[in-house]
């Protein structure tokens, strides 16, 4: 099966939809969706790396709009859904300490967790319902996920074929691997937000 999905991406990465499809992951991944756009991003880069910079600006395009609905969704769930959450946790009377925290942290933490496998839906979504200013999002956001992406970019137009060859002998190895530094991101990211 994995093998199936690999060899759709590398096929894909011929096809007009295949950069459509690899922007609404993107976008999806910002706010929502569970799988990184890595997923398309480096089987595509692999099977045409002369493109794989079309494909990195094409993925922090949809990020950062993306996010900017997970941003959506941080700040307008916050009266509903989310200051209900915080009551049912106890955690009412840390909300303005958290607020402070973040107002003065949050390009960092935008920055850093923004390069990283950390799902990056949970740095949207906390810095809408921190209210940080929406200017600095999308500019910090724009760095970081540009960077991330386009760091694979020159990896894998300079090094395509050596990456190639390994993961294609590996692949279920490197899709554990994967797949266990997402989940590791995502435990580590719920416990410093």
């Amino acid at each position: 099966m994995l093998k199936r999905i690999y060899d759709w991406c590398i096929d894909a990465a011929h096809k007009p939809y295949a950069l459509w499809i690899m922007g609404a992951v993107a976008f999806a991944e910002s706010s929502f969706f569970p799988v990184p756009p890595d997923v398309m991003l480096i089987p595509m880069s692999l099977a045409r790396p002369q493109r794989a910079w079309v494909y990195a600006a094409v993925c922090t395009a949809t990020s950062v709009l993306g996010g900017l609905l997970g941003y959506a969704i941080g700040a307008l769930l916050f009266d509903s859904v989310g200051h209900w959450l915080i009551q049912v946790y106890g955690l009412g009377d840390k909300v303005d300490a958290f607020r402070a925290s973040y107002a003065e942290w949050g390009a960092v933490i935008i920055l850093l967790k923004g390069l990283t496998p950390i799902p990056y839906k949970l740095v949207t979504i906390t810095s809408g319902f921190a209210g940080y200013n929406i200017g600095l999002f999308v500019l910090c956001s724009i760095v970081a996920r540009g960077g991330r992406f386009f760091i694979a970019a020159i990896l894998l137009n300079r090094y395509g074929d050596w990456i190639r060859v390994r993961i294609e002998k590996h692949l279920g190895l490197w899709v554990a691997l994967g797949a266990a530094v997402l989940v590791l991101g995502f435990v580590v990211a719920v416990k410093l937000i």
